[in-house]
């Protein structure tokens, strides 16, 4: 998928980019490359893939979710700004959090957001544990997202707690959501979510299988969730 046939293929889901945006994916795309020398931020580098796999495979989710409805949102693992910061230059109202472990990923995304001109974006070199632990971050976004972190259990875990009541986690998920989704059922009610829906589709061009899951918080999450960093991926809820 080259930039013609994203801007397109945005457009026939109702995304029309601006001249500013369009430069905006031009902009990522090389800065992304240029760091990509330097620290591993992705395995893709071809810019047909990484308008497909990348940019495109993130927005996938504003075709099923209303993002002009949200302020907050908060990306947990973002990596490589995924999916957060395609969502952003669409969506420039949005306010966003991105939570990742690794320093050096935060770092480029520091530097990519001067890139970009990005207003109202904040990066934190944390655990998402300790995020949803902290009083100024717990249940205080209006949607917390994540792009191929975890499963679903650990995913829910990691997410819920930070988003607030009546809030929507959404996560991101490739082949296998089904099966993910069955086995996270108890986690998900006991941190306060509700299944809301799934979307099932397959990516242009390459036919992969993609799923967007929808989780309604209905409820306060209990106070002794999140566990302590790593428990969550060692010990799910399952």
């Amino acid at each position: 998928m080259n930039p013609e046939q994203f801007f397109q293929a945005l457009q026939e889901k109702g995304i029309q980019l601006n001249v500013h945006q369009k430069e905006q994916f031009s902009i990522y795309f090389t800065t992304l490359i240029e760091w990509n020398e330097k620290i591993n931020l992705t395995g893709l580098t071809a810019e047909d893939d990484v308008y497909l796999k990348h940019f495109y495979d993130s927005l996938s989710a504003a075709f099923y979710f209303d993002f002009t409805k949200v302020q907050s949102v908060c990306d947990v693992g973002a990596g490589a700004g995924f999916p957060s910061i395609p969502l952003k230059i669409c969506y420039p109202h949005l306010q966003v959090t991105i939570v990742d472990s690794l320093k050096k990923r935060i770092g480029f995304l520091n530097q990519l957001s001067v890139a970009l001109s990005l207003e109202n974006v904040a990066f934190y070199h944390d655990r998402a544990e300790n995020m949803g632990k902290n009083a100024s971050f717990r249940e205080s976004f209006d949607l917390v997202t994540a792009r191929a972190v975890a499963r679903m259990s650990v995913l829910s875990e990691l997410c819920l707690p930070l988003t607030k009541k009546q809030g929507t986690f959404l996560a991101m998920k490739g082949a296998k959501a089904e099966e993910e989704i069955e086995l996270a059922k108890p986690a998900i009610e006991v941190l306060g979510g509700e299944l809301k829906q799934m979307h099932t589709f397959t990516l242009p061009h390459e036919d992969s299988e993609r799923s967007i899951i929808e989780i309604y918080k209905a409820r306060k999450t209990p106070k002794k969730y999140p566990r302590k960093a790593g428990l969550p991926n060692k010990e799910p809820m399952e």
